[in-house]
C-alpha cells in the first residue's frame, strides 16, 4: 500500500515529468470508475502537485482566458464557465491500495489508466492516474482532509506537538502498533514504515501507545554548553520513536526509485535491501486489533513448536490472544510431564496377576489332595491334645 514517501515521491515525479509542459482538453475518465467526472476543459493549461501525508493534491491552472470575459467583477463560476472561462481546479487523490501516476504516451496509455490529462503537443501524451485495484479515490475541488494531522515528512514539529499534546486521546489507549496506523496523528505512516520504526527502536509492538509516548516527554534536555554539531549527532545516534517517524520515511524518499525514478531494474531491489524487518526472513508477524499484519523480532525465546501448529497460529493470533499458543504449548508440556510421573497401574496389576497364576492355574485334583492332607494334619495334631487332657 503507497505510503507518505511513496506519495510524496508521486508528487515530485509529476511536477518533473510535466515541467514545461502545456495540456489542453477535457479530463477523461474510464466508464468502470466510480470515482466523480472531473468537468474541467480548457484550451491550454499546467498540472503542479503538492503532497501531504498520504495525500497528494494536482492544480490544474489554465494559461489564459477567453475574451471579453472580465473575471474581476464578481461574476460565480457557472456564469464564467458559459463564457468560456475554466477556473483552475484542485484534484485532492488518497491511493488507496494501488494508486500511482504514470506518463506515456496517448497511443499506449497503460491499463487501469482511469483519470487521463492530455498534453496539446503532437503527437499527444497522457498523465494516467493509475489503479488496479480500484481503491484509489480522488475529490473534484477537494481539500486536505480536516481529520488526517500534520505530514510527518514536511511538517515534523507541528507532528510532535500534536501527538505529544494530546496523549489524552482514546486513540493512545491501543498497542503502539495500531496508534501508528492514525493519520489523525500519524499523517504518512503506513503498515511497512511502523515494522521499521519500532524495529529499530526494540519496542514490543503490542505495548499500549501511551506509556510509550509519554516517556517522550519526560527526556533529559541536552546540556547548553554542546555545539550544534554534537547535538546534531546525539540525536541521530539516539532518536526516539517521534524522531524516527520522520527519519524512516525520509529515507525512503533520498533513496528514490519506487516506481517514480528513472526505469531501473534494481530499484525494487535497493527498496527490499533496505528494509530490516517488514516481511524479512527470521521475522514474526502477527494480526493486530484491525486485521493487518505487523512484522517484529522476538526478543525472547519462545517454545519450538510442530511447524503446522505454528504456522496456523500465527497467521490468524490476535492481539487479545497472542499468548494462546503459548499457553497451549505449555499445558501440552506439563500434562506430558505429569503422564510421566504418574505411577503405572496397570503394570502393577500385570505384575499381581502374574504372581497369583501358578496357583490359579493348579489342577482342580491337586487343590483338592493339598485341602486334604491339610485337614488329615491338623487331626493328628490335635489327639495327642486330647488324651493328656483325659490323663490329667
Amino acid at each position: 500500500m503507497p505510503e507518505g514517501p511513496e506519495l510524496h515521491l508521486a508528487s515530485c515525479y509529476i511536477n518533473t515529468v510535466c515541467a514545461g509542459l502545456i495540456f489542453s482538453g477535457k479530463v477523461e475518465k474510464s466508464e468502470v470508475s466510480k470515482n466523480p467526472e472531473v468537468l474541467f476543459e480548457s484550451d491550454a493549461y499546467v498540472i503542479s502537485a503538492t503532497s501531504r501525508g498520504k495525500e497528494i493534491k494536482l492544480t490544474l491552472t489554465p494559461l489564459k482566458e477567453e475574451k471579453n470575459t472580465l473575471p474581476g467583477r464578481g461574476r460565480d463560476r457557472e456564469e464564467l464557465s458559459q463564457n468560456g472561462l475554466q477556473q483552475p481546479m484542485d484534484l485532492v487523490f488518497r491511493f488507496g491500495m494501488s494508486g500511482s501516476f504514470k506518463f506515456t504516451s496517448a497511443a499506449e496509455l497503460p491499463k487501469h489508466a482511469h483519470l487521463r490529462f492530455y498534453t496539446k503537443e503532437s503527437p499527444h501524451r497522457a498523465l494516467c492516474f493509475v489503479d488496479c485495484r480500484r481503491f484509489g479515490r480522488w475529490e473534484v475541488h477537494g481539500t486536505w482532509q480536516p481529520d488526517r494531522g500534520p505530514c510527518v515528512m514536511l511538517e515534523y514539529e507541528k507532528f510532535r506537538e500534536n501527538v505529544l499534546r494530546n496523549l489524552s486521546d482514546k486513540a493512545f489507549n491501543k498497542p503502539i502498533c495500531e496508534a501508528l496506523l492514525n493519520q489523525k496523528f500519524f499523517n504518512g505512516i503506513g503498515n511497512y514504515l511502523r515494522a521499521e520504526i519500532l524495529y529499530r527502536l526494540k519496542i514490543p509492538p503490542f505495548e499500549n501507545a501511551r506509556t510509550v509516548l509519554e516517556a517522550l516527554q519526560h527526556r533529559k534536555q541536552q546540556s547548553p554548553d554542546l555545539t550544534l554539531s554534537k547535538k546534531v549527532k546525539l540525536k541521530q545516534e539516539n532518536p526516539d520513536l517521534l524522531e524516527l517517524c520522520h527519519a524512516v520515511p525520509m529515507e525512503v524518499i533520498h533513496m528514490g526509485g519506487m516506481g517514480y525514478g528513472p526505469e531501473h531494474s534494481d530499484d525494487a531491489a535497493a527498496f527490499e535491501e533496505w528494509l530490516q524487518c517488514y516481511c524479512v526472513p527470521g521475522m514474526r508477524s502477527l494480526r493486530d486489533g484491525n486485521g493487518r499484519t505487523i512484522w517484529f523480532q522476538v526478543t525472547k525465546p519462545v517454545p519450538k513448536r510442530s511447524s503446522k501448529g505454528s504456522s496456523s497460529q500465527e497467521k490468524v493470533a490476535k492481539r487479545s490472544g497472542r499468548k494462546k499458543g503459548k499457553e497451549l504449548i505449555q499445558g501440552a508440556e506439563n500434562a506430558k510431564a505429569h503422564e510421566a510421573r504418574k505411577p503405572n497401574t496397570r503394570s502393577r496389576r500385570k505384575a499381581s496377576a502374574s504372581q497369583a497364576s501358578p496357583t490359579n492355574k493348579a489342577p482342580a485334583a491337586d487343590r483338592k489332595r493339598q485341602a486334604s492332607a491339610r485337614r488329615s494334619t491338623g487331626a493328628v495334631t490335635a489327639a495327642p491334645r486330647s488324651r493328656r487332657v483325659k490323663a490329667e
